[in-house]
């Protein structure tokens, strides 16, 4: 991974950001999930640095080759409540973190939710939780696997948007990205060939009602065959035949060659385009005492309209 990912606010750049991230947060209702607050912060963020909106234009256009862009220098405020510890924790109310985080998503798509996920809220609480250690989930502190977010579902982000409020005590945690426009190079034809096929199928989770029936196949790589998209969990994706299996290990080695640590700091958002990287998490320990490692998270769709029929009342929020 090159420095071509990283993009620094300059420190007038940074004040602008607050200056926005303030103002939305006087906006009537204060509550992230109003659609006026929605509409404003969507409008709003045509006031956020104009480097800033073109390398997100830039980003969204294409991505490059790690799948990721790292924006450094947000502002954050310097008293902060303590970190949530609760199961589902979200951000219900406009804080200027929350508001920093929905304004730059804004800027490059529409943010989206899930109805059985984090009870529908757009801006969500990474945080570790007590007794969901082991869970492979962003509620654990164990490795989580490198994944696609939601690869079961057929309308997933197609961004995801993880803004650091506060590290982990050590500043161990990492966010592990692995960008398959690197890894797609390394892998031969034939394998290439069998991860393109309907040969896979990805469980789904409990909180979306689990499985009613087998999982539909599909393929782990799609779309042109030197450039693809790629949907896959590397806990919840599994082959349907030998050949098929042979294949996914093969991809799980190559990524594993290629998969970046990428430690967060407070006033970093990292933005990882779903449709070609995967992310994960390194181990971390918590100590459930108010100073654990914080993020928020957004996700984002770049064509809106698509999932139209899954979001009630053409809101922000799919069934």
């Amino acid at each position: 991974m090159t420095e071509d990912h990283i993009f620094t606010l300059t420190e007038a750049e940074r004040e602008r950001t607050r200056a926005v991230a303030t103002a939305l947060t006087a906006v009537e209702s204060g509550l992230v999930d109003d659609r006026a607050w929605l509409d404003a912060c969507r409008g709003m963020s045509e006031q956020l640095p104009e480097r800033l909106r073109r390398r997100l234009r830039d980003f969204r256009h294409d991505p490059d080759l790690d799948g990721m862009l790292l924006v450094r220098n947000l502002p954050v405020a310097p008293a902060l409540a303590p970190t949530p510890t609760v199961p589902e924790s979200v951000e219900r109310r406009a804080t200027p973190a929350a508001g920093t985080t929905a304004l730059v998503s804004m800027q490059i798509g529409e943010v989206i939710a899930y109805r059985d996920e984090k009870s529908g809220a757009l801006v969500q609480n990474v945080v570790p939780v007590a007794g969901r250690e082991e869970q492979q989930s962003n509620a654990g502190s164990v490795p989580l696997e490198l994944h696609v977010e939601n690869a079961f579902h057929p309308h997933r982000p197609d961004m995801v948007a993880l803004f650091c409020v506060r590290p982990d005590h050590e500043g161990g945690a990492g966010l592990r990205v692995a960008s398959v426009r690197r890894a797609v190079e390394m892998l031969p034809h034939d394998i290439r060939k069998v991860l393109g096929e309907d040969r896979f199928r990805t469980e789904v989770p409990p909180s979306f009602g689990g499985p009613d029936g087998p999982a539909p196949q599909h393929p782990i790589l799609s779309g042109d065959f030197d450039d693809p998209d790629v949907r896959v969990d590397f806990h919840a994706t599994h082959p349907e035949d030998e050949q098929a299996a042979e294949a996914m290990a093969v991809l799980r080695a190559v990524l594993d060659t290629i998969t970046r640590a990428v430690h967060l700091r407070p006033g970093d958002l990292a933005i990882v385009d779903n449709r070609v990287a995967l992310h994960g998490r390194t181990h971390f320990v918590p100590r459930y005492d108010g100073e654990d490692r914080w993020l928020h998270r957004t996700f984002i769709h770049l064509d809106h309209r698509r999932s139209r029929a899954v979001r009630s009342g053409n809101g922000q929020v799919l069934s």
